[in-house]
């Protein structure tokens, strides 16, 4: 959308275009109300492109005493399931349990029976050390006592923020990607009365009017709206990732295990036809406004836990591919342990502008529901809760091409809902590209209906090539534009640039630490 077609007064205006400012414009939209969301860089550019990509029920806040959010995760988790066949899936995991180290196996037992209980109906299955190390032969033996089967889901991040905001524009929505929101600005009685928009390419401006303003932001909250709760502020986490090679780890299921170091959960699995190790819990400490990557002693720590957990698996440091390190929006009291803060999340209303942070993106759609409550009394009267997840927005997959697999056509559908058929039909290659799922037929795709201001946008988001392959593809670039050049409508120069600017920047944030 052009920048001067943005209309000059709406119902509401969000800002943020991560999982939960996408769930949030999603409710709004499908309430009626005429709704703008803002970005200041790309859809998902932040955390919600750079998760754990797990949509899971948090095992791990059971053993905190957080019943509740353990409860709503895996509602929620069950709800994506079967709402977003193809863009949320069920994965298995296996988790090895050893004496004296870890949850012992009646622990982990009960916390298992509580989530399987949770789901309504059973979810994990107990392993004798014997068929432990079957399942799992390069994992470490010593004091291993058994180990479990469970069942969480996995998701394309990224993937799953354009999907719920296309939903948001079929329902009427607008939404503006590097559109930097400068001030939140108020009336004489110093209530919410819109806000000054910025172009963040040309630098045009505009003021827009909206009596309320949702601040889905994330870990940049507190720069719209400082915590009024003394001593709870964001403590920016920043959780890293190594990718390498599928083939580097056998099976499909998740390999969850206790680093030594610090008895904290890790994990590696498959996930588009790669193998991704994480994560990590540290202090992000170079400012909101540095792009995070990976650290080495964060590499180290990753490595140094897989080495003691596997150490049949003999991964090889120099086989990694790439790297991601997001910046997660932690709720703090000042505590020290990382990794034992809380994981819920906080409403701050102040006469119009309404702040969600913290959460996780299993509950994006609950976080979405409490913004919307908190600002109630600024909607339009007679405004009505709808949830948007209750409504039926299952694509509908009128189209079928000879050439192409029911798995290709359930992902497809899954990641772009009824955008799959134009994808479909387009005429555009339907052949996968390289190793990966991706076809070639969604670049075509995104590059004329996804909003794609620069290569990056296109190579780490709409689709996921620039962490999958080997340099963030760089032996593609060259056919990608061709494909997206009559599209994009980007000249020689423009192209070179955009080629020359994504590489440096997948160097800096991507690229493997080895």
């Amino acid at each position: 959308m052009e920048f001067n077609k943005i209309k000059n007064n709406y119902d509401m205006v969000v800002i943020g275009g991560g999982i939960t400012g996408a769930g949030v414009f999603f409710r709004a939209a499908a309430m009626g109300l005429s709704v703008l969301l803002l970005e200041q860089n790309d859809f998902a550019w932040g955390t919600s492109s750079r998760s754990s990509k797990m949509v899971h029920g948090g095992l791990r806040y059971l053993k905190e005493g957080k019943l509740l959010m353990t409860r709503d995760s895996v509602t929620e988790r069950q709800r994506l399931l079967s709402i977003f066949p193809g863009l949320v899936e069920p994965l298995e995991f296996i988790m090895p349990v050893y004496k004296g180290h870890g949850p012992s196996k009646p622990l982990m037992g009960l916390g298992l029976s509580l989530y399987s209980l949770m789901a309504l109906k059973k979810q994990h299955k107990g392993l004798s050390r014997a068929q432990t190390e079957a399942t799992v032969p390069f994992i470490n033996t010593h004091n291993l006592t058994g180990g479990f089967i469970f069942g969480d889901a996995q998701v394309d991040d990224a993937r799953l923020v354009l999907r719920i905001i296309s939903q948001g524009q079929a329902l009427g929505g607008t939404a503006r990607n590097y559109t930097r929101v400068c001030s939140v600005n108020r009336d004489s009685r110093n209530r919410v009365a819109g806000v000054t928009a910025q172009d963040t390419d040309t630098g045009k401006t505009m003021e827009i009017s909206a009596p309320v303003v949702i601040n889905a932001t994330g870990a940049f909250a507190e720069e719209l709206h400082p915590s009024p709760e003394k001593g709870l502020h964001i403590r920016p986490l920043r959780g890293s990732h190594l990718i390498f090679p599928g083939q580097s780890v056998p099976g499909d299921r998740v390999i969850s295990f206790i680093h030594p170091q610090d008895n904290r959960p890790m994990f590696i699995f498959q996930w588009e036809g790669c193998a991704v190790l994480g994560t990590t819990d540290v202090d992000h400490g170079h400012g909101l406004n540095t792009e995070p990557a990976i650290q080495r002693e964060e590499a180290a720590y990753l490595m140094e836990g897989a080495d003691f957990a596997m150490p049949g698996l003999n991964l090889d440091p120099k086989t990694c591919i790439a790297s991601m390190a997001g910046v997660r929006p932690v709720l703090s009291h000042g505590g020290t342990n990382a990794s034992k803060e809380s994981r819920e999340h906080v409403v701050w209303e102040d006469q119009g502008l309404v702040t969600i942070t913290g959460g996780k993106l299993t509950t994006f759609n609950l976080l979405a529901r409490d913004a919307i409550k908190a600002a109630k009394d600024y909607l339009p009267a007679n405004t009505q809760m709808v949830d948007p997840l209750g409504l039926n927005i299952a694509p509908n997959e009128t189209s079928s091409a000879p050439s192409l697999s029911a798995t290709d056509r359930r992902r497809l559908y899954g990641r772009y809902g009824n955008g799959a058929t134009d994808i479909i039909e387009s005429g555009n290659d339907l052949s996968h590209l390289g190793t990966t799922a991706t076809l070639w037929a969604e670049l075509a795709y995104a590059a004329e209906h996804e909003q794609v201001r620069h290569l990056s946008d296109l190579m780490l988001r709409r689709t996921r090539l620039g962490i999958l392959l080997p340099q963030g593809a760089k032996e593609h670039l060259k056919a990608v534009e061709t494909i997206c050049k009559p599209l994009l409508k980007w000249d020689d120069q423009r192209w070179l640039q955009e080629k020359q600017d994504y590489l440096t920047h997948w160097n800096r944030h991507y690229s493997s630490p080895f």
